[in-house]
């Protein structure tokens, strides 16, 4: 039974249920006629969710981007990032160029600020299409990971310097951030493995320098993970080197399953949505993600084919653009987006919708694989080539 357990509480992460069941649950009871209650309590959830708990989330992404850098990773070398990276600015360019047209088409001007929203790649969702699509020793799968892992890279910096959440105070800012990073490169120095240290005295000061800095304090341990003594080789994305003892591992094994507690109240906190807040703004995501997503996605790997790099074997057109649309699956970070670019009321309402929205791209991945024979619906797949 414990074995049993165990299975379902691994298959309840890795399929990110909990994020699934607090939206959920959230939407409906948004759409109930005890609304008024929903957000009083998500109100006041709000803060120590999005500003406090979310911090670890986009540490254990972070945390990827590090090791893949690292020897051996996916992205070490110029020559194994630039394919994705080029892919990855496609994936951001194609829908905020799309978002930009549809507004000024729609004459909304107050929906501009919402530009990043479609922009985003929710790395979990999309990896479990992409898997359920995909042999799981098909080259697309890493493909699309690094593209989504290399999208939230420049998502974070685009959240940090066009997103304030206050009034900046840089010098204040700056002074406490320089004091983090100070604090945890003399961690390193001092070979201090345990990651509580990183965390408490190189996160807080963190946190504060961009909570006073007028930067959102969600992305306060982004600079602190890669100070965090980690294996000189990366095991691969998503897995656990059997028996690995360096701080960066510990840090992953210890915030694994809290991260999903995390998640559920995210997603309880920031989905509910009536259902008749459809808008504008909806459309604008919904269209610009949908679209923008394969298209930026296609062009730039085709511009970049042309320049001279090259598409891993195996991996062939039809997969890079039903890529495109497992891609397009924006929901968490679409979310966090969303929340950062506009204010409570209508507009961020209309946002929300769209991002939820967004999970609709899977079933078109799907769609896009059947009608291009791709993946599981390859002819190939019977001859038991990826």
């Amino acid at each position: 039974m414990p074995g049993r357990r165990r299975a379902l509480v691994e298959y309840v992460v890795e399929h990110s249920l909990l994020l699934a069941a607090g939206a959920i649950i959230a939407f409906l009871w948004a759409n109930s006629r005890d609304a008024e209650r929903y957000y009083r309590f998500a109100a006041q959830l709000h803060f120590i969710v999005n500003d406090a708990g979310m911090a670890f989330v986009f540490a254990l992404a972070a945390k990827e981007i590090v090791e893949s850098i690292a020897p051996g990773g996916a992205l070490h070398t110029w020559r194994r990032a630039a394919l994705p990276a080029v892919a990855a600015a496609g994936g951001m360019i194609g829908p905020a160029v799309i978002y930009f047209v549809y507004v000024v088409n729609e004459v909304q001007p107050v929906l501009l600020s919402g530009w990043a929203v479609p922009c985003a790649t929710d790395i979990a969702f999309s990896y479990l299409v992409a898997k359920s699509i995909f042999r799981q020793s098909h080259p697309a799968i890493p493909f699309l990971v690094l593209v989504a892992i290399a999208d939230d890279a420049v998502g974070l910096v685009i959240l940090a310097a066009f997103y304030p959440v206050g009034d900046r105070h840089l010098l204040a800012g700056s002074l406490l951030m320089a004091a983090a990073i100070g604090v945890s490169f003399g961690l390193r120095r001092a070979r201090v493995t345990s990651f509580w240290p990183y965390v408490l005295a190189g996160g807080t000061l963190s946190w504060s320098a961009l909570f006073y800095g007028g930067l959102h304090p969600a992305l306060a341990l982004v600079p602190i993970v890669p100070f965090m003594p980690h294996a000189a080789r990366d095991a691969g994305f998503f897995v656990e080197a059997p028996g690995a003892r360096d701080t960066l591992s510990r840090f992953e094994r210890w915030w694994k399953y809290p991260v999903q507690i995390v998640l559920f109240f995210f997603g309880f906190v920031n989905a509910g949505v009536r259902m008749g807040a459809v808008g504008a703004g909806t459309w604008a995501v919904l269209v610009a993600i949908v679209v923008g997503k394969p298209l930026g996605i296609g062009a730039t790997v085709a511009l970049a084919s042309a320049a001279g790099l090259r598409l891993p074997a195996h991996l062939g057109w039809r997969d890079v653009l039903v890529s495109g649309f497992a891609a397009g699956i924006g929901f968490t970070v679409a979310l966090f987006f969303a929340i950062a670019a506009v204010p409570p009321g209508p507009i961020l309402e209309q946002l929300k919708l769209g991002a939820l929205s967004s999970v609709g791209s899977g079933a078109l991945a799907f769609a896009a694989a059947a009608i291009l024979r791709a993946g599981r619906f390859s002819a190939s797949r019977s001859a038991g080539r990826p």
